[in-house]
C-alpha cells in the first residue's frame, strides 16, 4: 500500500444514520458480505477493493435494495447479496470515473488511481463488475438479471454521453437530464426496482419503486451539481468548481446561459469550452445572480416530490418512512 494511503478501520461498520436504523441488522450483514466477496487470490485486488469500499459514503444504493424489499414484507436473505452486488457495481463505476476524470480526491481521500495508478484501478473496477454478475447469477432471478444487465448498459452510455458533452456549451436541459438519468439515476432505479422484484411486488408497487429510485437519483445528482458551485469543499471531499474545471455543462451553467445577459452567456460559454478555473469567480457570480442555483434546487425538489408520491402505493411501515426521509434528505444536504 502506498505510504500516503491508510486503511479505514470502519470498513465493516454501517453508517451511523437514522436512515439505516430500520435495516441495521441487514446492513451489518451487507458489510460482512462485501468484505467476504472481495476475497481474491491477487492481493492488490483486495487492497484496492477494500480501500475504495471503505472510503466513506452513505451506501445509499444497497440501502435502497434493503428498504424496498423489506417494505413489501420480504423475509428471505437474498436481499443481502443483491445489496452487496449493487454496491460492487457502484464502486466499479467510481473507480472507472476517477480514471476518466483524472481525479485525485474523493470524499476527502486520495483516489485509487492517484494512489496505485490508472491501470490497477480500471482492472479492479472490472473485477468488481465481474464479481457482481457472479452474485447476480447466484440470486437466480432472470428478471433481476434483466434489470441489472440493462442498467449497466444505460450507465455506460450515460458516462460516454457525459464525456462527449465536455466542453460543449450547446448542451440543453433535456440532454442534461438524459445524461444524469444514465450516469447516476439508473443505478438508484435498478436498486429499488430489483428489491421490489425480489419481494414479488405487485405490478403497481414494482413500478412505484422503480420510479421512486429514478426520481431519487435525479434529485441527488441535481444537488451534487448545485453543490459544485456553492458547496463546502471540506464537507464534500472535493473542490468547489471541479465540474467547471472539467468543462462539464451541468444544469447551473445551462440555466445561467438561458437566463443571463449576452455578456454573461459569453463568459459561461468560454468557461465551458476552455475548462479550468480561470473564470471561476465570474461564473460563481453569474450562476448566483441569474437565479440558476435556485432553479437547480427547485428542479431537485420537484424530483424528490415525485419520488415521495411513489411511496403512496406501499403499505405503511418504518421502511417506507425511511425511504420518505431519504427523499427529503436528498435536497437538504451539504455533501
Amino acid at each position: 500500500m502506498p505510504a500516503n494511503v491508510t486503511p479505514n478501520s470502519s470498513a465493516g461498520t454501517s453508517p451511523e444514520s437514522p436512515l439505516h436504523a430500520a435495516v441495521a441488522d441487514d446492513f451489518a450483514a451487507v458489510n460482512r458480505t462485501i468484505m467476504s466477496q472481495l476475497a481474491s487470490r491477487v492481493p492488490l485486488v483486495e487492497t484496492i477493493g477494500q480501500y475504495i469500499i471503505a472510503s466513506g459514503g452513505k451506501r445509499l444504493r444497497p440501502l435502497l435494495v434493503l428498504l424496498a424489499a423489506r417494505s413489501l414484507g420480504y423475509q428471505g436473505d437474498k436481499h443481502i447479496s443483491l445489496a452487496t452486488l449493487i454496491e460492487f457495481m457502484h464502486t466499479s463505476t467510481l473507480l472507472h470515473d476517477d480514471v476518466v476524470d483524472d481525479s485525485h480526491l474523493r470524499r476527502g481521500r486520495a483516489t485509487a488511481n492517484d494512489a496505485w495508478g490508472n491501470a490497477p484501478s480500471v482492472l479492479v473496477g472490472d473485477y468488481l463488475y465481474s464479481r457482481s454478475f457472479q452474485m447476480m447469477v447466484e440470486i437466480g432471478s432472470l428478471r433481476i438479471m434483466d434489470v441489472l444487465s440493462g442498467a449497466t448498459c444505460v450507465i455506460a452510455e450515460g458516462e460516454v454521453q457525459q464525456l462527449t458533452n465536455v466542453g460543449n456549451p450547446d448542451i440543453d436541459e433535456a440532454t442534461y437530464f438524459e445524461t444524469i438519468l444514465g450516469k447516476t439515476a439508473m443505478l438508484f432505479e435498478a436498486a429499488s426496482h430489483s428489491g421490489a422484484i425480489l419481494a414479488e411486488a405487485s405490478q403497481e408497487q414494482e413500478a412505484a419503486l422503480q420510479y421512486y429510485g429514478r426520481y431519487l437519483g435525479l434529485s441527488f445528482q441535481l444537488i451534487d451539481d448545485l453543490l459544485d458551485y456553492q458547496g463546502d469543499a471540506t464537507a464534500m471531499g472535493k473542490n468547489v468548481g471541479d465540474d467547471l474545471a472539467e468543462g462539464k455543462p451541468t444544469l447551473p451553467l445551462i440555466q445561467a446561459m438561458a437566463a443571463g445577459t449576452p455578456e454573461q452567456v459569453r463568459t459561461v460559454r468560454q468557461a465551458i469550452r476552455q475548462g479550468g478555473l480561470d473564470h471561476l469567480d465570474e461564473v460563481l457570480a453569474i450562476v448566483r445572480d441569474t437565479g440558476a442555483l435556485d432553479y437547480t434546487r427547485a428542479r431537485a425538489e420537484e424530483m424528490a416530490a415525485k419520488a415521495l408520491e411513489q411511496l403512496d402505493l406501499l403499505p405503511p411501515s418504518r421502511y417506507r418512512d425511511s425511504m420518505a426521509e431519504l427523499a427529503r434528505m436528498a435536497v437538504d444536504r451539504e455533501a
